[in-house]
């Protein structure tokens, strides 16, 4: 089944700024007693076997061992509920690592899929600004950070060689809203709290 999607993507998790799971490829211990962590897509422009999935949105969570690369991660999937049913079974086959791609290479770590919903997701992407609402779960904005020697309009932070799905440069961002509530039982304010963005292109 080949496919290919391009867009942007943003992350919230409860490390402090900057996450050491990310910088360590999932070796060392985060910052909390367990790693919980949301990764947000937009697709631009996507086409899996046929389907086109453009302009379509894709979220994750995942509740993990404070070590991420020991496994057992419990997940939940939020599928845009502006998709029809072939664009929604398309995204879920994708982002759930079923037909391949970045995120199979995440599945071995899989312990518990807590389920798989369709609800409305609202991702913004203004500059050095990015926010994903999804449905009445998750709520998150993050901002990419810049040195303050530099002022306001300096460059943007960033990582990069990094081990990650999205991509290998990642922004260092700070959440300015991160909440969850009722996901599976679980509730949140990470607000403050360590944040990522990228632009990704995958294909398999």
């Amino acid at each position: 089944m080949p496919w290919r999607l391009n867009g942007t993507y943003l992350e919230s998790c409860n490390c402090d700024v900057v996450c050491p799971c990310t910088t360590s490829g999932l070796t060392a211990p985060a910052d909390h007693e367990r790693c919980q962590v949301t990764f947000a897509f937009h697709v631009d422009q996507g086409d899996v076997d046929g389907v086109d999935v453009s302009g379509r949105s894709v979220a994750v969570f995942v509740d993990a061992p404070r070590v991420m690369a020991e496994g057992g991660w419990q997940v939940a999937l939020y599928l845009d509920a502006a998709a029809d049913e072939r664009q929604a079974d398309a995204l879920g086959k994708v982002f759930s690592g079923q037909a391949g791609g970045p995120m199979a290479a995440l599945a071995p770590l899989i312990g518990e899929v807590m389920g798989v919903e369709r609800v409305p997701i609202d991702y913004r992407d203004d500059g050095r600004r990015h926010a994903a609402r999804v449905g009445d779960a998750i709520d998150i904005e993050i901002v990419d950070q810049v040195a303050p020697q530099f002022g306001e309009d300096g460059p943007v932070m960033s990582l990069t060689g990094i081990f990650h799905p999205a991509n290998s440069t990642l922004t260092v961002a700070r959440s300015t809203r991160a909440t969850g509530a009722g996901v599976y039982g679980r509730s949140w304010d990470f607000s403050g709290g360590n944040g990522h963005s990228a632009p990704f292109t995958w294909s398999a």
